[in-house]
């Protein structure tokens, strides 16, 4: 009996590690099969989503100027004015007058400011005073040279009293030689409390006002040097930096078209000034000036402004003002009407257009599109409106 219950308990235990392992394989199985089929999902969304986008390039839409379809470079630069003044003062004094604002225009020798000037007129004054004087003098003392000349000459009076009445008035003419110029030195130092304009210009800054004190050296902490910035507005270039490598490419008298970052949409003529013969060692550039050969009340000092260089020989009558352009390789027809494909998102939209002068690789929109717009370029034939697209980097 003993021998019984041993054997039937061996049994038991075989029997259970035998029903384990078969359960073990078959959820490792069912685990790997799983991940096996969300793997190939995956695969196939990505795959089919990708290749679903047409692969495509874009353009954009925007205003540009026919005659850049003779540029050969572009350079940025600021309008800068060629003649431009810090006005200040040659005598150190308070303002007690400053007749002009920022924007005012002024003429050569017009008084912009003055400071306080009681004492130096006074030593005018003064001075006046001991001219008046010699010349008075003189007029004594030539009165008595006539006499002691006439005297002597009928052997009245000594030689050397006629020499003593000669001498009398030749010091009066020195003095009054001396008093003269005493005069015009108190002169200049009232002209110097007046401050002139010293050429016809613009203020473009005001730096004191009426009572703050000005030195021509700032010499105290609360004292100014200049009064106001003055600037001749028909003065005004522009001052780009050309890149050392593309010099060779510009020449003086090359016609040019300036444009204003603050007016993108306006170009003005131009015409290379000069071209300064030194390079910039840190930045590897040639500045170089250009003059406008038109200009608005819209074109002021320190603007940002990109310089187009056009070819030698273009000619003026090409039209300077910008149109609404593309690029004519974005321009299909599709059931005998011309149209581009606008970018919507990860789509395209069909967009009829109606087209004007072309200029270069540039064709004018007049109608259909607006400045912005990202097209297609080179649309290919299975390309329709709706379709799903990936722009090319």
């Amino acid at each position: 009996m003993p021998l019984t219950e041993q054997a039937d308990l061996s049994k038991l235990k075989i029997q259970h590690d035998a029903q384990r392992e078969p359960r073990s394989r078959t959820g490792l199985i069912l685990y790997l099969l799983g991940a096996l089929v969300l793997g190939a999902v995956v695969f196939v969304f990505i795959r089919t989503s990708f290749s679903s986008a047409l692969l495509v390039e874009t353009t954009t839409v925007a205003f540009v100027s026919p005659s850049q379809s003779n540029e050969i470079l572009t350079a940025s630069g600021y309008v800068v004015a060629q003649q431009k003044a810090a006005i200040a003062s040659k005598a150190t004094g308070r303002i007690v007058y400053l007749g002009y604002r920022e924007g005012d225009r002024v003429k050569k020798g017009d008084v912009i400011a003055r400071i306080e000037s009681a004492d130096v007129e006074a030593a005018l004054a003064q001075a006046k005073a001991d001219l008046d004087l010699a010349v008075a003098d003189r007029v004594d003392a030539g009165r008595s040279l006539d006499r002691a000349r006439s005297l002597v000459g009928r052997g009245l009076i000594s030689q050397a009293e006629f020499d003593a009445a000669q001498a009398r008035y030749e010091r009066v003419l020195a003095a009054i030689q001396s008093r003269d110029a005493a005069v015009r030195a108190a002169q200049v130092q009232v002209e110097n409390t007046r401050i002139r304009a010293p050429f016809d210009g613009t203020i473009l800054t005001k730096n004191a006002d009426v009572g703050e004190v000005v030195a021509p050296f700032a010499a105290g902490a609360s004292s100014r040097v200049a009064v106001v910035t003055l600037a001749d507005m028909s003065s005004l270039e522009v001052e780009a930096d050309v890149s050392e490598s593309n010099i060779e490419r510009i020449l003086v008298r090359q016609p040019c078209e300036i444009a204003l970052d603050a007016y993108p949409e306006k170009r003005y003529r131009g015409i290379v000034d000069k071209i300064v013969p030194t390079a910039d060692r840190a930045k590897a550039t040639i500045l170089t000036k250009i003059r406008f050969l038109e200009r608005d009340n819209r074109v002021i000092p320190e603007m940002g402004a990109k310089v187009h260089f056009l070819a030698q020989g273009t000619p003026d009558s090409i039209s300077s003002k910008p149109r609404l352009a593309v690029d004519a390789d974005a321009i299909t027809v599709r059931d005998g009407k011309k149209i581009a494909f606008l970018l919507r998102g990860d789509a395209v939209a069909a967009a009829p257009v109606e087209l004007g002068d072309a200029f270069g690789r540039m064709i004018e929109v007049s109608k259909g599109l607006s400045p912005g717009d990202r097209v297609v370029l080179k649309p290919p034939q299975e390309l329709q409106s709706g379709t799903k697209v990936k722009v090319k980097e």
